[in-house]
């Protein structure tokens, strides 16, 4: 008898995947948004936030996996509508390929173009450590793109102090809270990135976390009324899209911008977020 590996695995549910939501869509004439990205504003609250970080504002975007769906076009304006914010910060939380290792490249070159007054961070997906993560973490590197793994930086913003700590994919990498945690400030308010939002409900046990950003499931790309996502992957089933509250801290996950299985996106269109922290 013929063993599946998780590749060959992952490649039939694709499959299976894009042939079922064509003929879906197809059926009932539903409108293409893949390409055709928006913003979304969120207000964080935070208890005990100092004045100088009332109004910080920071910008995510997510999965990307450059090509062969995802194009260098709607990067660009992706990058675009996250200048325009003119965030204070903007972060990056994984997946940046998918069947293409050399679409790190290009993609990393386009978001070297991202503009942020703290500075531009991101952390690693599981997709990236599947397909070929050496490759990716030089492509970032190269483009002067800092990449978070297991580790934070304190960011000073007059009298105050933001700490922001990135860990290792939570699916196949080897995140490590404690580590990244290391460098904290007392009493400073931490945002996490961590690419897989189910894993909320652990690092949320730490009382030193604000806000975990994450990103993975795509929102499912399909989202029905009333019945909602047609699909979702492990660690991303039960916090699928939005805005949480998870013990004491706060999740989000974002859509992503691009897509696998099936170039489509319904009722979930490319999201870049805007948060902005405000006192609680």
């Amino acid at each position: 008898m013929t063993q599946l590996t998780r590749r060959d695995f992952l490649k039939l549910s694709g499959t299976a995947l894009a042939a079922g939501l064509v003929m879906t869509t197809g059926v009932l004439g539903i409108a293409n948004e893949a390409y055709e990205p928006v913003i979304r504003r969120v207000a964080i609250p935070v208890q005990g936030l100092k004045p100088a970080l009332d109004g910080f504002r920071i910008v995510q975007m997510t999965d990307f996996h450059m090509y062969p769906y995802t194009t260098s076009a709607l990067v660009r304006e992706s990058v675009e509508l996250a200048n325009s914010l003119s965030p204070d910060l903007t972060v990056l939380t994984g997946d940046y390929v998918w069947r293409i290792p050399e679409g790190a490249e290009d993609l990393a070159a386009i978001l070297s173009g991202l503009n942020a007054r703290y500075g531009v961070y991101s952390i690693l997906g599981n997709h990236d450590i599947w397909l070929d993560v050496d490759l990716v973490l030089q492509a970032f590197s190269r483009n002067r793109l800092p990449m978070l793994i297991n580790q934070g930086v304190p960011i000073t913003v007059g009298n105050a102090a933001l700490y922001l700590a990135g860990l290792d994919d939570g699916w196949s990498g080897h995140p490590d809270l404690k580590t990244a945690l290391d460098g904290a400030p007392p009493a400073a308010p931490v945002v996490l990135l961590y690419h897989e939002p189910d894993l909320a409900d652990q690092v949320s046990l730490d009382p030193r976390l604000t806000l975990q950003l994450a990103g993975h499931t795509h929102g499912g790309q399909v989202r029905f009324p009333v019945r909602g996502p047609l699909i979702l992957p492990y660690l991303g089933r039960k916090y699928d899209y939005g805005l949480y509250r998870v013990n004491d801290m706060w999740l989000y996950t974002n859509p992503g911008i691009g897509m696998i299985s099936v170039p489509y996106r319904y009722n979930c269109p490319p999201e870049v977020t805007e948060f902005t922290l405000v006192g609680a």
